[in-house]
């Protein structure tokens, strides 16, 4: 795309982040998302210097929300003694660093769990006594499904691409909240 553009700025959003290998979903953590908005923000004000001003508000508005939204999320996770959750599509490895979380995940490098795998992650459930599963709208639910059937667990759906970032977030805690007693 930049061959076709040579003027295009290409902005790196994961610029100051500490990457997880192979993981790209750096979003899923607020205080990534804070870092994320500033590089966006140096993006904008490199194309469009004349709006400067407005884009410094709106950064520093929503910063201030995502601020915000981290200290809740951690005032409702701290002292919960359960620290794991399982996963079909492991998006949420971010969320779960930045909270002394563990998640646990059904699908391995965008495959279909064999049955030796979803056994595998039965039986963890069944000894580390988790009985939350989430799972992404964007893919087929059939092997956290069976894992739930078996675990007597729930299925929550989590959606790690939720038009409502912020809203999405206070779920996701209030779910963890709910169910790492």
């Amino acid at each position: 795309i930049v061959a076709c553009n040579r003027k295009m700025l290409v902005v790196d959003c994961s610029r100051g982040i500490s990457l997880i290998d192979n993981d790209p979903h750096i979003w899923l953590s607020p205080k990534n998302a804070v870092k994320m908005v500033e590089n966006i923000y140096q993006g904008l004000i490199q194309v469009d210097p004349d709006n400067k001003d407005y884009y410094l508000t709106r950064k520093q508005i929503y910063i201030q929300r995502l601020i915000e939204l981290d200290q809740k999320i951690s005032e409702k996770l701290a002292r919960k003694k359960k620290r794991k959750f399982i996963a079909y599509h492991p998006a949420w490895i971010y969320f779960a660093r930045e909270y002394g979380l563990e998640q646990i995940p059904i699908e391995k490098e965008g495959k279909q769990p064999t049955l030796k795998e979803i056994l595998k992650v039965i039986n963890r459930a069944k000894v580390d006594k988790i009985g939350l599963i989430f799972v992404s709208p964007q893919f087929d639910p059939k092997g956290a499904k069976l894992i739930a059937k078996e675990i007597k667990g729930e299925i929550v759906v989590a959606d790690p691409l939720a038009k409502d970032y912020i809203q999405n977030m206070c779920k996701i805690a209030e779910v963890l909240e709910k169910y790492l007693n």
